[in-house]
C-alpha cells in the first residue's frame, strides 16, 4: 500500500488548485485525475472570462498552464480512476483505483459535478462546438446569433434571460406545456421579447458540420418532427454530482452536494472538499480554483496541528 500525505481526487480547476497550495506547503500532493484530465473545463473551447487572460484562452490550453504550475511544486498527477474509498475509521484514509491501494493522511475532493445530457445523436460530436452547459461561460461567443435554450426550470430561465444580453433570439424547447421555474422568473422570460418558446418538444438529433447549424425537434404531442436553424444549443436540464463513491460516508445534501463548512471540511475530519461537488450555485472556473485554494491551505494548516510533520 502506498502512503501519502495528501491526495487530491479530480484533476479540474478546483483539485489543480487544492494541489497547488498543498505542494507549495512541501506536502507533495498526489492528484487521482480520473479519466477525463482537467474534469468538465477540458470539453470548453472558448474561455473569455478568466481573470488574467484579457485575450481569451481555451479549457485544454488553460488546464495544461494550470498543470505545468502545479508541476513545479512537486505534486504527482496519476492517470487513475477512484473506485472505492474508506473514510469510516478516519484518518489515514484508504483510496482505491482498479490498478492500486492507497493510504492518505488527509483527503480533497475535487470530483465535480456533470451536467445532465441529451442523450441526442450530434450531442458528443458539438459539445464545445457549438452546445454549451454554461451561459455565463460562453454566452459572449453568441452575439448576434439565434440560440436554442433545452430546458424548462429555473437554471434554464435564468440563462435564457442572460443570454439576452448577447443573441438576436433565444428559443426555449420545453417537453412540457408550462415551465417548472419560479413565477418571477416567467414573468421575465414571458416578457422579454428575445426569448420564445416551443412546448411539448424534445431534441432528436443535433446537426451541424465543424459547428451547430440547427435541431431536429420532436412534438411529443403530435409525434411531428421539424427542424430548426440555430448556431447555439445551451442544455441546462440539472446537474449530477459525481459523489457516488462517498454515499453513506459523508453528510450531503439531497441531491447529492458535499456539505463543508467554511474550511472546506466534510462531515469528516481530514477531508476536505472543493469546486462543484460541493458548489451548487456558482459553477465557475475562477470559484473552483477559488474553493481549491482554501481547501489546500486548509490541509496544510489541519496536518500541521495534528504534528503530521
Amino acid at each position: 500500500m502506498q502512503k501519502e500525505k495528501v491526495i487530491i481526487i479530480g484533476s479540474g480547476p478546483a483539485g489543480l488548485a487544492s494541489a497547488l497550495y498543498t505542494g507549495r506547503a512541501g506536502l507533495k500532493p498526489l492528484v487521482l485525475s480520473g479519466l477525463e484530465f482537467g474534469g468538465q473545463i477540458s470539453l470548453t473551447y472558448d474561455v473569455d472570462n478568466y481573470l488574467g487572460f484579457a485575450d481569451g484562452t481555451t479549457g485544454p490550453d488553460l488546464i495544461e498552464q494550470m498543470s505545468k504550475h502545479v508541476n513545479k511544486f512537486d505534486a504527482q498527477v496519476v492517470f487513475e480512476e477512484v473506485t472505492e474509498v474508506d473514510l469510516k475509521n478516519g484518518s489515514p484514509f484508504t483510496v482505491k483505483t482498479y490498478g492500486k491501494e492507497y493510504q492518505s493522511e488527509a483527503l480533497v475532493i475535487a470530483t465535480g459535478a456533470s451536467p445532465r445530457r441529451l442523450n441526442v445523436k450530434g450531442e458528443d460530436t458539438f459539445i464545445g462546438h457549438g452546445i454549451s452547459f454554461c451561459a455565463t461561460c460562453d454566452g459572449f461567443f453568441f452575439k448576434e446569433k439565434e440560440v436554442c435554450v433545452i430546458g424548462g426550470g429555473d437554471s434554464a430561465i435564468e440563462e435564457s434571460l442572460f443570454l439576452t444580453r448577447f443573441a438576436k433570439r433565444i428559443r426555449v424547447i420545453h417537453r412540457r406545456d408550462e415551465l417548472r421555474a419560479g413565477e418571477q422568473l416567467k414573468k421575465a422570460a414571458f416578457d422579454h421579447e428575445k426569448i420564445e418558446f416551443i412546448w411539448d418538444s424534445v431534441v432528436e438529433e443535433i446537426l451541424g458540420d465543424d459547428k451547430v447549424r440547427g435541431l431536429n425537434i420532436k412534438n411529443m404531442k403530435t409525434g411531428q418532427v421539424r427542424h430548426l436553424d440555430t448556431e447555439g444549443v445551451f442544455i441546462f436540464i440539472g446537474h449530477y454530482p459525481n459523489s457516488k463513491l462517498f454515499k453513506g460516508q459523508l453528510d450531503m445534501t439531497e441531491d447529492g452536494y458535499l456539505i463543508t463548512d467554511e474550511k472546506m471540511m466534510t462531515s469528516v475530519q481530514g477531508v476536505f472538499a472543493c469546486g462543484e461537488i460541493q458548489d451548487r450555485l456558482y459553477r465557475q472556473i475562477a470559484t473552483s480554483v477559488g474553493q481549491g485554494s482554501g481547501a489546500g491551505i486548509m490541509v496544510d494548516r489541519w496536518l500541521r496541528e495534528r504534528g503530521a510533520f
